[in-house]
């Protein structure tokens, strides 16, 4: 199967589950993420909000308000077209919807945070393979922001986080296709080199 192929069969997967099973599910995630010591420790967590039923993150940010971590969104940039940056979120925070009808932290009201000074970044993605290759959304945002990481010795440390149905045996990958750390399911935390 073609990548827009494999994005068809996994959010079909996705949006069959009940309210009740994804409910469970983002219990378990929190569950699975505090087994991995970058959610632990890392004062300064990317997080994405939850859309077009991927793995609901509401219960994984509150738990990271409790622990008095920063948390930074995903924002598309408004100057470096596909490219993303990450803005301060706290409850006050004020959010405007972003082209894709996706609610984002205003620009005009606070700063963005260099990405390398991020310590985990979660990711969203639509499929995940054993080796740590991930099929995002097809639009190359994360790709595109994190390419600094082939470089650069600092690197934040990068997990997905999906529904174990979201597992492919083997993904396509491109040269440009940023590699994860982990992946966070409901069942269990994969961990790549």
């Amino acid at each position: 199967m073609n990548k827009p192929e494999i994005r068809r069969a996994i959010r079909q997967r996705r949006n069959q589950l009940t309210r009740r099973q994804r409910q469970q599910a983002a219990r378990q995630l929190l569950h699975t993420l505090r087994q991995a010591p970058h959610f632990q420790y890392a004062s300064r967590i990317a997080l994405y909000l939850t859309n077009d039923a991927e793995i609901d993150t509401a219960i994984l940010l509150r738990d990271l308000q409790r622990r008095g971590r920063q948390i930074f969104l995903p924002v598309l940039h408004p100057l470096k077209k596909g490219h993303l940056s990450f803005l301060p979120y706290q409850r006050h925070t004020t959010m405007v919807k972003n082209r894709f009808g996706i609610s984002e932290p205003s620009f005009r009201h606070t700063k963005a945070t260099p990405t390398r000074f991020l310590g985990l970044i979660c990711m969203p993605l639509v499929a995940f393979d054993g080796t740590g290759n991930r099929l995002g959304m097809g639009g190359g945002f994360y790709d595109r922001t994190l390419m600094f990481m082939r470089k650069s010795g600092h690197k934040p440390a990068l997990i997905g986080l999906a529904y174990e149905l979201q597992k492919w045996d083997e993904l396509p990958a491109e040269p440009w296709d940023i590699r994860l750390n982990g992946i966070a399911t409901e069942r269990t935390l994969y961990r790549f080199g």
